[in-house]
């Protein structure tokens, strides 16, 4: 089942021959007549909806700031950028990372566990944007659909009714898409070194060391060599002798260059390790310790965090504050350090302390995700919901497909006793995976409990887009 998924969702069959490099020309957008970059934006966006109710996102504002930003700065070098970019991460230990039509990127979070640094971890993500710009998504359908006589929407569909109903969606694969997949297989194999060629020029144009690519498919390769049970990365994107040296020997025609240890990648997988790990708070407290009177760390700070992440997971706050207190005076404005402080300070029932910390984070960064949701949060405990409802309201008219900030509003309206709001926001967490008939009951529950006219006829509009959403889902089916 993951085969399949992957050879349409992450082009996922990697080459085993260098002569498959220059079997594909670089034609990029040119490609895939029948499906326009519309649709393409069309299906990524029903794709995206299905993957928030089928996997385990990880709802984790600093993380995803950092992921975004990161793959912006990757995108901005790209080549031939046709389609907005979504980057997310799904709480998994398994190291992978897929691309799906419309620039939408999934991230495990095993990736970071498995990265020693940025430049390696970055070089995955370069990989998969590549796949988005030269459209080799939509050009691995075309070649099915012209092989099948199928159609697009039927092969989307599959995938779509795979992720959602695996056992119906098995079926569904298999009728329209594995009765070809050898005959396709060369066809992907071009695309994985089209991006992979692509991918690096990316990397290094970004100002991350394009040694990092084959550095990290080496040690990848060289660890799971033998193993019984590879980790899905090598299922999905085998890793054969030839594709690593070819990669270290692209590698070695960009000049020599000393790229210093990220704080944030570092920051990053720290965080990872304590709260999308393996380890308890005791485990994490212990590993960090070890670093910090080993010096076996690659930033002395970044290990710092995570003893002060694993001193709070288990319940030792006030220790995690003097920690993470000392390590904020130094850059008050980063958001792994503001957020943490946050989360020490509310534990302790600091609140005013930590929504003054925040109001004036935000006056410098304005509509900031992680900066609105942690005031807001820190508002209600607080006891003050009708201020952390405003910043809610004002940041989600920007924001509108944030399901953790609908998440955050229904709760504030609850807390305000408005229940027929409290529905309307979690009809839009709802929709926003895709579950259109549930969003609807929400919607009639809170028509049934306003008076107002105009919110009235509000509410009936919202019905009739999410049927009209679900009716355009159903198309695909």
């Amino acid at each position: 089942m993951r085969r399949l998924l992957a050879a349409i969702v992450g082009t996922a069959l990697w080459a085993t021959s260098p002569q498959a490099s220059n079997s594909l020309p670089e034609i990029g957008t040119v490609a895939s007549s029948a499906l326009t970059i519309n649709q393409e934006i069309r299906y990524g966006e029903v794709y995206m909806r299905f993957i928030r109710a089928s996997f385990p996102m990880t709802n984790d504002p600093v993380l995803s700031e950092y992921v975004t930003e990161l793959g912006n700065r990757l995108v901005s070098n790209a080549e031939q950028v046709k389609t907005p970019f979504n980057f997310f991460l799904v709480s998994d230990p398994e190291i992978n990372a897929a691309a799906f039509l419309g620039g939408y990127i999934k991230i495990h979070t095993g990736l970071f566990l498995y990265a020693n640094s940025e430049s390696e971890f970055a070089s995955v993500i370069a990989h998969e944007i590549a796949h988005v710009t030269q459209r080799h998504i939509a050009r691995y359908l075309e070649n099915q659909a012209n092989a099948q006589n199928l159609t697009y929407a039927g092969m989307i569909g599959s995938v779509l009714l795979a992720i959602a109903n695996p056992i119906a969606g098995i079926a569904a694969l298999q009728g329209t898409v594995a009765a070809s997949m050898q005959s396709s297989i060369n066809y992907t194999r071009a695309n994985e070194f089209e991006a992979d060629r692509i991918g690096l020029r990316t990397l290094a144009n970004s100002g991350f060391d394009p040694q990092g690519m084959g550095s990290f498919f080496g040690k990848l390769s060289e660890k799971y060599r033998y193993a019984s049970k590879p980790p899905q990365m090598l299922v999905t994107h085998p890793l054969p002798d030839t594709r690593v040296s070819e990669a270290r020997a692209r590698a070695n025609q960009y000049p020599n260059r000393y790229i210093a240890p990220s704080l944030s990648y570092q920051l990053a997988k720290a965080r990872i390790e304590v709260r999308h790990g393996v380890m308890d708070g005791e485990a994490a407290l212990d590993y960090f310790n070890r670093q910090l009177e080993r010096r076996s760390y690659a930033l002395e700070d970044a290990a710092k965090y995570g003893k002060a992440l694993a001193l709070f997971e288990m319940g030792e706050f006030k220790q995690a504050k003097i920690l993470i207190d000392e390590l904020a005076k130094g850059q008050p404005d980063n958001l792994f350090y503001l957020d943490t402080q946050t989360d020490v300070d509310l534990a302790l029932e600091n609140f005013q302390p930590a929504i003054e910390r925040l109001q004036a984070a935000q006056q410098r960064y304005p509509n900031n995700q992680v900066i609105v949701l942690n005031l807001a949060y820190a508002q209600s405990k607080a006891d003050q919901p009708e201020q952390a409802r405003k910043e809610l309201d004002r940041y989600l008219r920007q924001h509108r497909e944030d399901a953790l900030a609908w998440s955050q509003l229904t709760r504030v309206e609850r807390q305000l006793g408005n229940t027929a709001r409290a529905h309307q926001a979690n009809a839009e967490v709802l929709a926003l995976r895709a579950d259109y008939q549930r969003a609807v009951d929400e919607l009639h529950s809170a028509f049934n409990l306003t008076e107002a006219p105009l919110e009235r006829a509000r509410i009936e509009a919202r019905i009739e887009q999410f049927k009209l959403a679900e009716q355009e889902l159903d198309e695909l089916r």
